[in-house]
């Protein structure tokens, strides 16, 4: 290689891709092997796919579809999928998001909700952080009367390495303003887990 080649001054995947050629060198593979030779591209593009929520901004998704409107009943979206890099092993994690807000005036484009979620997902995470985040984008950016968020996941880290327990799922959740109240979230909490037909 050139001594005078400076990695930084290539474009950022191809600088992710120089570091995957040297990472399946350095695990024993030959990186030139036919199955192989395209592999550290595609990896590169696939972590800039899985980690371009740092390059988006949830408020201003949120902002961009907020309209005046006088209901002031909860409004929730549930099961909304999500993918993330546990920022620990770099292994992903999956699962669910369930969103429930008390509006104060104003109402959000329901398809906002899980765009928020994909933006704090498609980032080096972990469950707990991944949560708060989504309920103070929401609540500071919407100032309802309330938010709520429940995320359930597997983690691969848990699952393929470590204590290897497939079964296992994390549950996190976060409370703000009205949904502090035990008659709220407990109403919150049995729509959630109620098939409504």
């Amino acid at each position: 290689m050139n001594e005078n080649f400076n990695i930084e001054t290539l474009p950022i995947t191809e600088q992710i891709k120089t570091n995957y050629e040297d990472i399946i060198h350095l695990l024993g593979e030959d990186k030139l092997r036919e199955g192989l030779l395209k592999t550290p591209e595609r990896a590169s593009k696939a972590m800039k796919f899985l980690t371009e929520g740092y390059e988006k901004d949830p408020k201003q998704i949120l902002q961009s579809a907020m309209f005046e409107e006088d209901y002031n009943e909860m409004v929730i979206v549930k099961d909304i999928e999500l993918y993330s890099l546990c920022e620990h092993h770099l292994l992903p994690f999956f699962g669910k998001a369930h969103i429930a807000y008390i509006p104060n005036g104003h109402i959000v484009g329901l398809s906002k909700l899980p765009r928020v979620v994909d933006v704090f997902s498609r980032r080096l995470q972990v469950q707990e952080r991944l949560t708060e985040q989504i309920l103070d984008c929401i609540n500071n950016t919407l100032n309802p009367k309330g938010v709520a968020v429940i995320i359930e996941a597997s983690h691969m880290c848990m699952m393929m390495r470590g204590v290897q327990k497939q079964n296992s799922t994390t549950t996190t959740s976060g409370f703000r303003g009205a949904f502090k109240e035990t008659d709220t979230r407990n109403e919150f909490l049995n729509l959630v887990q109620s098939k409504l037909s």
